[in-house]
């Protein structure tokens, strides 16, 4: 029976119930050791598997970062293993499961494999049951487990699963790599955070009352002593004699101290095997025959000392096991390692667990050659952080022992360049850095320096390092890779003339050599290069050739097919532009790589090609993938994109959404694409000042050549329009016309920029509607809103000039589409010009005796309008309003515009 957590849990059944309806959540339960976490998560799992929910549990070992993934390995081995089987990345996670080929330069890649393998697999799993998946003692968890962790912590917001996460507080001191992982967390309203504080004196009475044994004088002392820590008083009550131990690890050990000899020996043999002890494995380290091990085993069960777990064992409690451990003897605690690190040797084990069995029994040499395959395994199923651990382990062991090269399989250099990979595939590019400048001068050392340098936008190193590399680089794929690096770190800058002829270069010595990644990577500099000087056709093809082969990078060819569904889609041509996303996206898929960095830019751009074609549902059901609450400067971004559809559609998640991405408004992209969508909202809502604020922060922080001016200037101008006012706009349309000139723009920039000058014209009362044909055709490539958006102001310049039937045309054809696409915003502000225009034949007002044009006068000046915005209102001279209210205040029979006023409140009151 769980007593004094009925606050707790309910708080976490919510969380799962809220999951279940499709609002994936996360529950993080933190409390000291004992305090009653794993009671608490296992009445969760209790009452969720009751509930229709798959349960997936894995449990963290203190094994620090030598078993990367531990875990989710272990949850995996409760899924269904034919869901399993479907993601090899996944699949080579279970013990003596390969999966898929070996791949030695997998890395980060791999990592971004297996994220978006572990994120898939919960989402079919979650479409047919939802899902509870727990890891127990985060605080042990390994660096790999922590980035998993928050990537699914974001990343989950429609599947139906709840992740939680139990923690000690008490291990997390003030350098411990979870504290500041559990801040950030905490912070999202996805996450739930519970607590457990100590048990009530009562709360305590009644949990040891349901224990066997004990008498209430026993109780109560125990009550005292326990502090509400309900494991601390189990074991108090388990080792009560009257005489109770002082200290905690002198408590638990007064348990342990009772066991036979047999028993004695083969728990400390399970505590030096770690949270889990296979039983094989355990029996032949404990050197006792099968009948004395089973009766200690047997014994140790009966005292509730290990608790059985499938094939194995575990310890009842973790702080057992580190209080047994703790009491060995160094010699002892040497023995027990150096045997478990024969056994598994013996048995082919899990070679991390081997290398941390060699180092605590001092066999250096065995140490330096585990740690070494460790990593290398490490890399291939994605754990770069852990890779990079023990090869640096390794490195550190290299001169302690004779013949390290021998017992390493591997020269120093080459391990210091494996473990510089790893460093920056786990995301530290200053270490890798670091420990490439202190290997040799070699092609291959300079060319990776070269491609880091160009991660932290160091250009001036990256270009000499890449120049370096083509120096020092032999005939061969080693100098096509050199070759298309040094084009890429030319790339952002003015020497397109060096880049091409590098790209060139690397293209002749990648196709000689095999080398079909540089080959790719060269295709795409030289693409890079036809656009910039408008050779569209010719980057095209290049790009064609480089997605037709699939080489060994899956980063670069994603690369290549999102570059050329970009170049279609920016010269307009979205028929060609669709089918080459949706190939990318296939590939994405495919290899697990839906979130890496080119797997998410192909998403996004997916969402446009909706957008613009006028499918507007396809791009909001890619938009709420999106995560809205958003963490990292790539979240913000993504989450940007959804802005496009969710803005025009006017939904009330644009709030919300601009709310949590105002924190990374310093990051340009983010801040061009969601404050320039902002402004519109503002616009739509009738805030042209909240909009110009966003627009002049964005045009503040573009470079005066960048083509996103051209967008932003034209929302601007429009701001400036329905405020009345000048100041700015020359500014603003000057800005606009300059980027135009400078920047490589496509069939969608320019006709941005017809529409930032026929605001221009609108802000000073110019407009004609040969200006505003002009946006219409300018957009009409395939913009479907923005066709329908340019007649809406087509049709006001029509009625302006009181061509009514033509302004008609435009206004039925702007309604339709905007009906169509359920654009809400445009879809207001069209209704309102047809009553203006009395296209939908609707008087505003039933006051008798008056004209249909004087009622709608009538309703202006009630509105509190002056003449001067009434004729432009209706579209008709100031003159013209004047004679209507003259005639208007006669037939009512009032002396002026307030008693006129007055008298239609009153009647419609």
């Amino acid at each position: 029976m769980l007593v004094g957590r009925s606050a707790e849990l309910d708080r976490l059944v919510g969380v799962a119930r809220a999951a279940a309806g499709g609002s994936a959540g996360v529950a993080l339960i933190g409390g000291d050791a004992g305090i009653g976490k794993t009671r608490l998560v296992s009445e969760l799992a209790q009452r969720a598997a009751d509930e229709g929910f798959t349960v997936l549990i894995g449990q963290c070992a203190e094994l620090g970062d030598t078993m990367p993934y531990l875990p989710l390995a272990d949850a995996l081995r409760d899924a269904p293993p034919e869901l399993v089987a479907a993601w090899p990345v996944l699949l080579r996670l279970l013990p003596g499961r390969r999966g898929e080929p070996d791949d030695e330069a997998a890395g980060g890649l791999t990592q971004q494999r297996l994220f978006g393998s572990t994120l898939a697999m919960l989402a079919e799993l979650s479409a047919q049951r939802p899902v509870l998946l727990v890891f127990e003692d985060l605080h042990w968890a390994d660096r790999s487990t922590r980035d998993l962790l928050v990537f699914l912590t974001r990343m989950l917001q429609t599947e139906r699963v709840c992740l939680a996460g139990t923690y000690r507080t008490d291990d997390l001191h003030r350098r411990h790599p979870l504290r500041p992982l559990l801040a950030e967390m905490r912070r999202l309203p996805a996450v739930t955070a519970v607590e457990l504080g100590p048990l009530s004196p009562d709360e305590m009475a009644d949990h040891l009352a349901t224990l066997d044994g004990g008498d209430p004088a026993a109780i109560d002392a125990v009550i005292r002593r326990a502090e509400g820590n309900p494991f601390y008083a189990e074991e108090l009550l388990a080792a009560y004699d009257g005489t109770l131990p002082e200290g905690l690890a002198d408590l638990l050990l007064a348990r342990v101290e009772r066991l036979s000899e047999p028993a004695l020996g083969v728990l400390r043999s399970a505590a030096v095997a770690g949270s889990r002890a296979d039983h094989d494995l355990l029996s032949e380290v404990s050197a006792l025959d099968d009948a004395p091990f089973d009766e200690g085993v047997r014994e140790i069960l009966s005292r509730g000392l290990l608790l059985r777990d499938g094939h194995g064992y575990v310890f009842r409690h973790a702080l057992l096991r580190e209080a047994v451990y703790i009491d060995l003897l160094p010699g002892e605690r040497t023995r027990l390692h150096t045997e478990f690190a024969k056994v598994l040797a013996r048995r082919n084990g899990p070679v991390a667990e081997l290398a941390h069995h060699y180092l605590a029994s001092h066999d250096l040499p065995g140490a330096l050659t585990t740690s070494v395959e460790a990593g290398r395994r490490a890399a291939r199923v994605g754990a770069p952080a852990e890779a990079h651990r023990h090869f640096d382990q390794a490195l550190g062991l290299w001169e302690r022992v004779p013949d390290p090269e021998r017992l390493a399989g591997v020269g120093r250099d080459a391990l210091g360049l494996w473990s510089a990979v790893a460093a920056a595939d786990s995301g530290d590019n200053h270490r890798a850095i670091a420990q490439l400048r202190e290997l040799p001068a070699t092609a291959e050392t300079y060319e990776r320096l070269a491609y880091y340098l160009i991660e932290i936008e160091d250009e001036a190193g990256s270009v000499a390092a890449a120049k370096a590399a083509v120096a020092a680089a032999p005939e061969g794929p080693l100098l096509a890779r050199a070759l298309a690096t040094y084009a890429r770190t030319l790339a952002g800058g003015s020497r397109h003339a060096e880049v091409r002829e590098l790209a060139a270069r690397a293209l002749d010595v990648a196709e000689s050599s095999g080398a079909v990644d540089a080959e790719n990577s060269a295709l795409i500099a030289l693409a890079a290069c036809a656009e910039f000087e408008g050779e569209t056709a010719e980057a095209e093809r290049l790009l064609g050739r480089a997605i037709a082969r699939r080489s060994s990078d899956l980063s670069i060819d994603l690369r290549a097919v999102f570059t050329l569904a970009r170049i279609r889609f920016e010269r307009g041509a979205l028929a060609a532009a669709a089918p080459t996303v949706d190939h990318g996206l296939r590939m994405a898929v495919e290899t697990g790589l839906t979130w890496s960095t080119y797997g998410t830019d192909l998403r996004f751009l997916r969402l446009l090609i909706h957008y613009v074609s006028g499918e507007w549902d396809q791009a909001q059901e890619v938009a709420a993938g999106f995560g809205v609450r958003v963490g990292t400067p790539a979240e913000a971004t993504l989450s940007s994109f959804a802005l496009f559809v969710e803005v025009a559609r006017g939904l009330p998640i644009v709030e919300e959404r601009l709310d949590w991405v105002r924190g990374f408004w310093d990051v340009v992209l983010v801040a061009y694409m969601s404050r320039g969508l902002a402004a519109e909202h503002a616009l739509w809502n009738g805030d042209p000042e909240g909009a110009l604020v966003h627009v002049t922060a964005v045009v503040s922080a573009l470079e005066p050549n960048d083509a996103a001016l051209i967008r932003i200037a034209a929302t601007g101008l429009g701001a400036l329009a329905e405020l009345r006012r000048t100041e700015g706009a020359d500014e603003l349309l000057a800005r606009a016309r300059h980027a135009a000139t400078w920047s490589s723009v496509q069939v969608e920039g320019r006709a941005w920029l017809v529409r930032a000058e026929a605001e221009w014209h609108r802000v000073y009362g110019t407009a004609t509607p040969a200006i505003m044909a002009d946006v219409v055709t300018a957009f009409d490539f395939g913009f479907t809103y923005e066709v329908a958006r340019s007649r809406w102001r087509l049709a006001e310049t029509l009625l302006a000039t009181g061509d009514r039937e033509a302004a008609l045309v435009e206004w039925r054809s702007a309604v339709a589409t905007a009906t169509a696409l359920g654009a809400a915003p445009l879809s207001r502000a069209l209704a309102a010009l047809g009553r203006r225009a009395r296209f939908t034949g609707k008087p505003t007002t039933a006051v008798a005796g008056l004209t249909e044009r004087e009622r709608e006068v009538l309703a202006l000046i009630a509105e509190g309008l002056t003449n001067r915005e009434i004729a432009e209102r209706l579209f008709i001279a100031q003159k013209t309003v004047s004679v209507h209210v003259s005639n208007i205040l006669g037939k009512l029979g009032v002396s002026s515009r307030t008693q006129a006023a007055a008298l239609v409140l009153n009647r419609t009151s």
